[in-house]
């Protein structure tokens, strides 16, 4: 059975159980279980999405927004990109004794520092079924046991993806509770998950504030949160402006229900009257609703339309075809207004000028900063990590994509021939 039919507290301590097991096993082991993770995925695509196809229908799903659907809905082609990601990891190098650092001591004790997983990982996530394989494909790799816990509305996708890593597991003679998924239920189950101290050693929320808020309320467990994106470009006045349309298009368009996609667009002053009715076209034409600011929606003039933009669109993640728009009196102000309103996640800066790159790199205090590329680039697979278990915008103790190294702590390890302190 997929779904944990256990209590949440019993099946942590099974989860516990199997964290102490992949700990320690070697790293062919766990790749086995990848391997026939994407072989079986390769091979049941039409059970998958047999299953999707059920959840979507359900009466749960029916309320849900059509950035949710799409997070929701699983195809052919995002199948074989589950199981491309899951071939990644295998690629990569297992950080599991990692050796960080080597010195000998006065006392001629031999001093490594190296990468040992944390232990049972527990996440908490919305719509998206590909975070099951994402993250089970981490922790296993990691050596960490992980405990799922998705969104009810998805819950026939999560299980038979979940059931497919256990048979995979299973497999390759690793514990099957390396990956646990508990039935969706309420708001009360996430607050047992939250509090399983001692067990559980970190839990990942991804999802929006409301998530957000209900776990800081209970959790004693430590707790990463996979943030929202409020992701800005700016368009500086020395900037290449067919890369910038490409850009700011990309930006917006290619996944809008996507968290690294661009929310909010700055222009400079300089270049607004001119390149506005160009870029502000650009996203009309590809279904773009635009709000914006005063002299944004003046320098639109009646080619385009675009509504006065209130207080809250400025602090808010659409995931949809709709965007901000400001002007801004240069690089300096595009930082002010990026710190005060972003979430610290994606800022991009499109600008010939080196200087003005390098200004916003240093200003904008955000998990990732581009210069000349587009903010859906905040990815794990992307970023060369496989895959992520989402994007991190705190600071301690990782930031950006949460992938294998984030899922490690470190362990000191001392060898000596006997030696005592004085």
């Amino acid at each position: 059975m997929a779904v944990a039919t256990r209590s949440i507290a019993e099946s942590c301590i099974a989860a516990k159980r199997a964290a102490r097991t992949l700990a320690s096993v070697p790293t062919s082991a766990k790749d086995a279980a990848l391997a026939a993770t994407a072989r079986l995925l390769d091979g049941r695509t039409e059970a998958i999405l047999e299953a999707n196809a059920a959840d979507l229908a359900d009466e749960r799903a029916a309320g849900l927004t059509d950035a949710l659907r799409d997070r929701l809905t699983l195809t052919p082609a995002r199948i074989a990109g589950m199981a491309e990601g899951v071939r990644a990891v295998i690629a990569l190098e297992d950080p599991v004794g990692e050796e960080l650092d080597h010195r000998t001591l006065e006392s001629g004790v031999d001093l490594r520092k190296i990468r040992v997983p944390l232990g049972v990982v527990g996440v908490i996530y919305e719509a998206r079924p590909n975070v099951t394989i994402d993250c089970a494909a981490l922790t296993i790799k990691s050596g960490n046991a992980i405990v799922l816990r998705g969104s009810s509305y998805a819950q026939r996708s999560n299980a038979a993806l979940a059931a497919i890593v256990r048979e995979a597991l299973a497999e390759a003679g690793l514990p099957e509770d390396s990956v646990l998924l508990l039935d969706a239920g309420d708001r009360d189950g996430l607050a047992e998950l939250a509090t399983q101290e001692g067990v559980v050693d970190l839990l990942i929320p991804r999802g929006g504030e409301g998530l957000k808020e209900a776990i800081k309320a209970v959790a004693t467990v430590p707790v990463l949160y996979a943030a929202a994106g409020n992701c800005h470009v700016y368009v500086d006045g020395d900037a290449d402006l067919e890369m910038a349309t490409r850009i700011v298009v990309n930006a917006k368009v290619q996944r809008p229900s996507a968290c690294n996609a661009m929310e909010t667009l700055l222009l400079d002053e300089r270049i607004v009257a001119s390149y506005a009715p160009t870029i502000l076209a650009a996203l009309a034409a590809e279904g773009v609703e635009l709000v914006g600011d005063a002299r944004a929606r003046a320098a639109a003039g009646e080619s385009v339309a675009i509504g006065e933009a209130t207080a809250e669109d400025w602090d808010t993640e659409y995931l949809a075809l709709k965007s901000a728009v400001a002007v801004v009196d240069g690089v300096d102000e595009a930082i002010d207004h990026i710190n005060s309103h972003g979430s610290g996640h994606s800022e991009s800066i499109v600008s010939a000028d080196a200087a003005a790159g390098d200004a916003f790199v240093a200003g904008v205090d955000a998990a990732a900063v581009y210069v000349n590329a587009s903010t859906r680039f905040t990815d794990g697979f992307e970023f060369g990590m496989g895959a992520e278990i989402g994007i991190s915008t705190q600071k301690l103790h990782a930031r950006g994509p949460i992938a294998m190294r984030e899922l490690t702590t470190t362990k000191y390890v001392g060898r000596g021939n006997g030696q005592v302190r004085g």
